[in-house]
């Protein structure tokens, strides 16, 4: 004898965006994509290393290998290695100019905490 049930499905909740991209971010990618790095793309990883054991690691390829996820948001286009998407899940990244240095910076809301001179985080 057999018996079914039928059990209600919850309905899925929506994962956030892999990673977004500020407007600052986006002007400073369109003028490294426009003359230094044209017909390149950033790719973004996730590297074992400083005092929290991970930082993120910047790098330009020629294009998106089958590990890469490809990312477009506020007119740009970036790719993440398909192994950082789970540290990376809903990271806004934005660009910095400071006094002595200026640079792309991340809004990670999976970091738990940085290491004391800003080089690593941990989740």
């Amino acid at each position: 004898m057999s018996t079914t049930t039928d059990t209600p499905t919850r309905p899925k909740r929506a994962l956030p965006p892999l990673m977004s991209v500020s407007d600052a971010a986006a002007a400073r990618l369109r003028a490294l994509y426009d003359k230094a790095e044209q017909g390149k793309l950033l790719r973004i990883a996730v590297k074992t290393k400083g005092c929290s054991g991970l930082s993120y690691d910047l790098s330009w390829v020629d294009a998106a290998g089958p590990a890469d996820e490809v990312v477009t948001d506020n007119g740009v286009t970036v790719l993440v290695d398909r192994k950082a998407t789970l540290f990376l899940t809903g990271t806004m990244m934005d660009y910095e100019v400071k006094a002595m240095s200026a640079g792309f910076t991340f809004v990670n809301p999976n970091e738990k905490g940085r290491c004391g001179c800003g080089e690593s985080f941990h989740v």
